[in-house]
């Protein structure tokens, strides 16, 4: 063998060794790095408090927001659309970013969410209507209206009065708020009445037909100032009397 064939075949083996330490690390560094697998997480919304809500408030789009909570935390008793929480009622205190559940919120007009918006002097009282009764279906929450009764005393003869002015309805059958205007035939009124009101109310029921009487909103019930009257004494005076008016 040449000596220039002893330096090939040295230089090769150098090759070929650099070559296979070469794919020996690349082999070693790959089973050495850690496998990394990308897990996908599915998010959906959620609907959230966006500002602190206090029990009892008619809800609106501007209490709440929606943030991405992960699939897998997703419950049944939660909201995904802001939509279908307007017009309800707040059953308990609301926190921002506190996720609404079902529990949380009532229909509006039901449970005791009627009741937290009740002024503490005043009562609900509920009486059935009929389409007239309920002024055709015209009647919303938070008209106003004048209460009727008429009595009948023969087949030709009946009287009808006033029994209460301005009140307030709260409810028309289970529906505390609507951004709806057109009519809708309803079979109960919710009325806020204090409770001197409301016994004349039950009583005007009981005794003849009650009738509502829709207010315009802007209307202003004029005060009926009663004229001061002196009280006077009888002075009796053996078998004669006189009435004396007393000066202040």
């Amino acid at each position: 063998m040449s000596r220039n064939q002893i330096i090939l075949l040295f230089l090769l083996s150098i090759i070929f060794g650099l070559g296979a330490v070469f794919f020996a690390k690349q082999w070693m560094d790959r089973q050495s790095q850690p496998q990394t697998e990308v897990e996908v997480v599915e998010r959906e919304p959620v609907v959230v408090a966006a500002i602190e809500v206090p029990a009892g408030t008619i809800l609106d789009e501007q209490h709440f927001t929606t943030k991405l909570l992960e699939k897998a935390w997703r419950s049944e008793n939660q909201f995904s659309d802001v939509a279908e929480l307007v017009g309800m009622v707040a059953a308990d205190n609301l926190y921002p970013d506190e996720i609404i559940i079902a529990q949380h919120v009532n229909a509006p007009g039901q449970g005791a969410t009627l009741a937290t918006l009740i002024p503490e002097d005043k009562r609900a009282v509920t009486i059935r209507v009929n389409d007239v009764i309920g002024v055709a279906g015209f009647l919303l929450p938070g008209n106003r209206v004048d209460i009727l009764s008429t009595v009948k005393y023969g087949q030709n003869s009946a009287s009808t009065t006033t029994v209460l002015k301005d009140i307030k309805v709260l409810a028309v059958d289970q529906t505390a708020r609507t951004k709806e205007n057109k009519p809708i035939i309803v079979r109960a009124v919710t009325l806020e009445v204090t409770p001197k009101e409301a016994e004349k109310l039950l009583s005007a029921n009981t005794k003849g037909a009650i009738q509502l009487a829709l207010r315009n909103p802007q209307a202003i019930e004029p005060k009926v100032v009663q004229p001061y009257v002196a009280p006077r004494v009888t002075i009796i005076k053996g078998t004669n009397s006189s009435s004396v008016r007393v000066r202040e």
